[in-house]
């Protein structure tokens, strides 16, 4: 998860403790994407499907939050970071987005209703903004920031969600629309960060 700089610096700080004492009783960073990704999953599909939004988002952003903690521990820890623990975390993030506003596009689905193709729409692009970066990184182009990262996308489907599961009428209608409207104002302006670096280094 890519936390605002501004609020970066202080959260790593609290939660520092924490990190070296699992790090003291032999807990790894992969053993905290794995029960993040996982549990997380699991949480989004067994209550979204089913409609259960609010103790769904609740669950969801306990099992999310442990992504916090696995980039501190790898950076404490004697071996650090490892490339099949960044692979490992960042595969896990795309499969816990996608079981998130898939479970909930499965459950308005049964409905026939109307945000379907919305969320749909947010699944896709939100991937999208993960892969250029990634294929741009391996081509040895920079492509951090963008209008909606990771954590401003979460927080918009989980506002929505928990909102929704409070019966906030349209939360879930205004949260789906601005996720998918954001998202897809990210995917092009990536595209358009990635175009630029590919035409100054022709230069």
């Amino acid at each position: 998860m890519v936390l605002q700089s501004s609020i970066k610096a202080p959260v790593t700080r609290f939660i520092t403790p924490l990190c070296r004492g699992l790090l003291r009783i032999g807990v790894s960073a992969n053993i905290v994407s794995a029960l993040g990704g996982i549990g997380s999953t699991l949480a989004a599909i067994f209550f979204f499907s089913y409609g259960h939004y609010f103790w769904g988002m609740v669950v969801c952003v306990f099992f999310v939050l442990f992504d916090l903690l696995d980039g501190t521990i790898a950076r404490l820890s004697p071996t650090g970071g490892s490339r099949w623990g960044a692979l490992l975390d960042s595969t896990l993030d795309r499969v816990t987005d996608s079981a998130v506003l898939g479970s909930v596009a499965y459950h308005l689905s049964k409905s026939s209703d109307r945000l379907v193709p919305v969320l749909l729409t947010a699944l896709v692009t939100g991937t999208l903004v993960s892969y250029i970066k990634a294929r741009a990184e391996g081509l040895g182009i920079e492509c951090s920031g963008g209008f909606a990262e990771r954590t401003e996308r979460l927080l918009i489907i989980f506002f929505a969600i928990g909102f929704a599961g409070l019966g906030t009428p349209y939360a879930l209608a205004i949260g789906s629309w601005v996720l998918a409207i954001v998202s897809t104002y990210t995917v092009f302006e990536r595209l358009i960060i990635v175009y630029r670096a590919t035409l100054i280094s022709r230069v």
